[in-house]
């Protein structure tokens, strides 16, 4: 049984993201950007070829949970578990993932994306029985002046198993606040009527080739 992943984007969001970016012109750095690591020399693979996905993709920052998560900050029942995604894509000797329980979320610490209709793709597996749980994703995008605005991007369902999910395009490159046309965005993810488990987080930057 495949994963399957909905995008419920809300039209409303997008209308006010794009208006806001049409007004600014130059931001001042709120904590996201100046928290970002370089957009220069990101190291880039392609973990989901086995899926038929030649992206490339770039790990996201403490997303594959190994030692203490670096960079992550987390709310509730959340924290470093033992056990990893069942397919290593970062490595044979990887053993740790992020637990989330009900009522839980986790926070990414920030990266660089590019303009050109960047997406996230990470690996899931719902714990609960609850087979209506699913877990919701975020973009957390800094607006002009320092603000920083949440926009869901996502909702996944899983069977019960670690499943790569779909990917998701990441409505924040509608702000440009870098130089070069690229912008900061982290990312919260919520579980919703259950426990899940993620593994192994990776952002392609520069969007998906046609």
């Amino acid at each position: 049984m495949p994963l399957r992943l909905s995008l419920r984007t809300g039209a409303t969001a997008l209308i006010a993201i794009a208006a806001l970016a049409a007004s600014t012109a130059v931001a001042d750095a709120g904590v996201l950007v100046a928290s970002a690591p370089s957009c220069d020399g990101q190291a880039l693979a392609k973990p989901f070829t086995p899926w038929l996905d030649v992206a490339d993709y770039t790990a996201l920052g403490g997303g594959n949970f190994e030692g203490d998560g670096a960079g992550w900050s987390t709310t509730g029942a959340a924290g470093i578990a033992d056990g990893n995604e069942s397919f290593h894509v970062g490595g044979a000797a990887d053993d740790q993932s992020l637990a989330l329980g009900a009522g839980s979320s986790a926070t990414s610490p920030s990266i660089c994306v590019g303009l050109e209709h960047p997406t996230i793709r990470f690996f899931a597996k719902r714990r609960s029985a609850n087979v209506l749980s699913t877990l919701r994703v975020d973009a957390l995008v800094e607006l002009s002046g320092g603000a920083v605005l949440t926009v869901p991007i996502g909702v996944v369902a899983n069977p019960g198993m670690w499943q790569p999910t779909l990917p998701i395009a990441v409505v924040a490159n509608l702000l440009p606040l870098l130089p070069g046309d690229h912008t900061a965005v982290a990312f919260r993810f919520t579980p919703q009527g259950g426990d899940w488990s993620i593994d192994d987080v990776w952002v392609d930057p520069y969007g998906r080739k046609p």
